[in-house]
């Protein structure tokens, strides 16, 4: 399958690995999350790299410490109305500190593709028989953000108002004037 990766089609170096089959020594493979827990030592001392595929139906917290081992974390969009890969990404990102490549796997729509890398997702696998050029044309139809999200855009509010979207970026709470007057 095509990978396309920071608006351009890469090489897909990555190979996943069922459950039942040899691990290739120097390789850069994938394993369900189930070989990892069962193998994880032995995967965390390989030389090449290693990533986990996740299941939709998979919590992304039961990779643990882990998650930050790993250079790939697959999350999979089985079906078009299943988006629970979009709240694995979320999770990954923001809540685990996840830095490492992340990927969409399966059925990869082009409606859906913006809102994968809001989410965090940096790169899929495209269907062989999709053109890049509807995912492309996707990036670039919308310009501005009501929802903050992982991708670190600026969001409408953060635009209209600088001071408070840098506090807001650097943790420290905001309390607008407003709330301000009503607290006192």
């Amino acid at each position: 399958m095509a990978l396309l990766q920071h608006g351009a089609l890469q090489p897909n170096n990555w190979r996943f690995v069922g459950d039942d089959a040899a691990i290739p020594v120097d390789e850069p493979v994938t394993v369900s999350l189930k070989r990892w827990q069962a193998e994880g030592e032995s995967l965390r001392g390989r030389n090449a790299p290693v990533g986990v595929r996740l299941k939709n139906d998979e919590a992304p917290q039961a990779l643990g410490q882990d998650v930050h081992r790993l250079s790939l974390i697959e999350v999979e969009f089985p079906k078009f109305t299943d988006g629970r890969a979009f709240s694995q990404a979320r999770i990954l990102r923001d809540k685990l500190g996840y830095k490492g490549e992340l990927r969409g796997i399966g059925t990869i729509l082009r409606d859906q593709y913006l809102y994968m890398t809001r989410c965090g997702i940096d790169s899929v696998e495209l269907p062989e028989d999709k053109s890049i050029d509807g995912y492309l044309a996707a990036l670039k139809e919308f310009s501005a953000w009501y929802q903050p999200a992982s991708d670190g855009r600026l969001t409408v509010i953060e635009l209209r108002h600088p001071a408070n979207a840098n506090a807001r970026r650097g943790g420290a709470p905001v309390v607008t004037a407003s709330v301000a007057a009503h607290s006192a």
